[in-house]
């Protein structure tokens, strides 16, 4: 459907069969490679986007998506990394530390596959300075890419729990834009930023309640950019 979409509004279109949703590595490598194999004969694939955990790459996973790899073809893995800090990976029940991330990025990108690292703003507990140094920590590993997203509360979730019978700070849209361009200040000028914010159906959105389009969100950051003379790399040591 997407293809005869897009297809009806432009001459050429080529796509990247992107496996997003939840843990696209857990299972055996014969699986994955069938499904893997089978999207990539579509016609005008061009690349495969592979989103996973960093404790869900085992050496015989990575081998299978670097056989991808060739030439004028897009391959990434996208990698739930969130934070450098122990103490938010715990809050985040996240399962893995992030000893475990690092390796993930390293055995990645030493197989010539480009990772792309999801990052949360705003996880509770963390301080400014927590986060520029999960900043520091990207600039110094071997990534390509990165998605940023600011922390939201959702419906029904443990953090939807916690927030309501004990609310914790959140970013108003001016704080989050401000903190985001000190992100990206300490960030490699040649990573790739994939997303600077998320978004979330506002049926199911507890907080923060500011959610605005992502082309308005992006359109503050380019201003904040040019009111402090700057841009993402400035402060790389």
């Amino acid at each position: 459907n997407a293809e005869r979409s897009f297809g009806r509004t432009f001459d050429a279109v080529s796509f990247i069969a992107y496996f997003q949703a939840f843990t696209n590595t857990y299972a055996p490598v014969g699986t994955l490679k069938r499904v893997f194999d089978t999207a990539l004969t579509y016609h005008d694939v061009t690349g495969l986007m592979i989103g996973t955990r960093p404790d869900c790459l085992g050496d015989d996973v990575l081998d299978l998506i670097a056989s991808y790899e060739k030439e004028n073809f897009e391959l990434w893995i996208e990698l739930g990394m969130q934070t450098m800090h122990e103490k938010s990976l715990a809050f985040l029940r996240r399962g893995h530390t992030h000893e475990r991330t690092r390796e993930a990025i390293r055995k990645s990108a030493a197989r010539g596959i480009k990772v792309c690292a999801h990052i949360i703003l705003g996880i509770p507990g963390e301080s400014w300075d927590d986060m520029m140094a999960t900043a520091v920590e990207l600039s110094a590993l071997p990534v390509a890419g990165v998605k940023i997203h600011h922390l939201h509360v959702i419906r029904g979730t443990e953090l939807a729990r916690i927030y309501e019978s004990e609310p914790f700070t959140m970013f108003s849209l001016e704080s989050y834009i401000s903190t985001l361009c000190d992100f990206l200040e300490r960030l490699r000028p040649d990573i790739l930023i994939h997303r600077i914010a998320g978004d979330r159906d506002e049926a199911s959105l507890v907080a923060p309640k500011w959610g605005m389009h992502k082309g308005t969100i992006q359109t503050s950051l380019d201003e904040e950019f040019v009111r402090r003379g700057s841009w993402q790399g400035l402060l790389v040591q």
